[in-house]
């Protein structure tokens, strides 16, 4: 059961996201940047204002909070707010993920150790296997387990009771979990990208706690080039600290910003390596699109989970990429971006 304790490791190797790091190491480093406290936690406002009235009636009513559901890209807090609700509601946590669970059984114990009110946070939810999801229903919903133990004639089944618990869970794909899963939370958010305004807040608290000193123009470089990701911003501002440390005496300018996300292949709309192979891939191989995510994570070797949950959401957020039922295509502002004639010139040149 040890690896059901260990704050969500596995399964996120997907989130390679900026640079190569492993999301272990930025999982680790990321803890102290963590607020646990709601008034600390930036952005997400009307999330935060609906989940601050829940936390406050459960409180006034003494009982458990509802079961929970975060959806959203990697890196928005979904982890963040779970912990940050153990905090509030004065409640243990016990976190996992949903590679780690393999068989209904992994889940007894955890279960059967919660107490009244606590919490079982599980990441990325939606990869959870059918038998198990189909196991958590009872409990989500009459907080009781059904155990069978032997086979043929003599299996039986054991019933055990659990205590009132709360089930957060987190995911990038809310359109993978099942409707009868979806159903079973009474509380459900969706975390959207962040503005530059509500990162420079965000990495004004983590420079301060880093000890990194910055002004506001290098705060809000970072931040434009952060994707409207709070942990990528964290990470951006890492980065910075490294670099300005070996080549700048450890001072920070906008300049050094500038030269230290150039270095690492950041550009000013915040895509990094993978996001342009991406573009390019469309671009060039496939003549702008459309294209399945099938066929475009085969053509650049990449997982496709990787390309759909990391790099699209942000590329169709800036209206780089736009779907259509044939797949994905790539728009004018991304053959600026890449500063490539556009579509219809393209097209032009085609067709003569």
């Amino acid at each position: 059961m040890e690896k059901l304790t260990n704050p969500i490791l596995k399964g996120k190797q997907k989130e390679k996201l900026i640079l190569g790091h492993d999301a272990e190491e930025d999982t680790i480093v990321n803890l102290s940047l963590r607020p646990l406290d709601i008034k600390d936690f930036v952005g997400q406002k009307d999330v935060i204002e609906n989940l601050l009235i829940s936390i406050q009636a459960a409180k006034k009513r003494k009982e458990p909070l509802e079961h929970v559901l975060f959806s959203g890209p990697p890196g928005l807090g979904k982890t963040t707010l779970a912990h940050i609700i153990a905090n509030q509601m004065e409640t243990k946590i016990t976190a996992t993920s949903g590679p780690a669970i393999e068989r209904a059984g992994d889940l007894i114990g955890v279960l059967t150790n919660l107490g009244e009110g606590d919490i079982l946070f599980i990441d990325e939810i939606h990869r959870l296997s059918k038998v198990v999801e189909e196991f958590l229903y009872p409990a989500m919903e009459s907080f009781q387990i059904d155990f069978v133990i032997d086979k043929g004639p003599y299996a039986k089944t054991i019933k055990f009771n659990l205590k009132h618990f709360t089930l957060i869970g987190a995911t990038t794909r809310s359109g993978l979990l099942a409707a009868p899963m979806r159903s079973r939370f009474g509380i459900f958010y969706h975390l959207d990208f962040y503005e530059p305004e509500d990162l420079v807040k965000i990495l004004k608290r983590s420079s301060h706690i880093l000890k990194i000193k910055l002004d506001k123009e290098s705060l809000f470089e970072i931040a434009k080039r952060s994707r409207g990701t709070p942990r990528v911003a964290n990470r951006l501002l890492r980065r910075v600290r490294d670099w300005a440390e070996v080549k700048a005496q450890g001072e920070i300018s906008k300049e050094v910003v500038n030269k230290a996300l150039n270095a690492q292949g950041i550009d000013k709309n915040g895509l990094d390596n993978l996001d342009r192979k991406v573009l390019h891939a469309v671009i060039d191989v496939f003549k702008g699109g459309p294209v399945g995510i099938d066929a475009l994570s085969a053509t650049l070797n990449e997982e496709r989970d990787t390309i759909a949950d990391v790099v699209e959401p942000y590329l169709l957020k800036i209206g780089f990429l736009k779907r259509t039922p044939r797949g994905r295509q790539a728009t004018n502002s991304a053959y600026e971006s890449l500063s490539l004639p556009g579509r219809k010139e393209v097209q032009k040149e085609m067709f003569k």
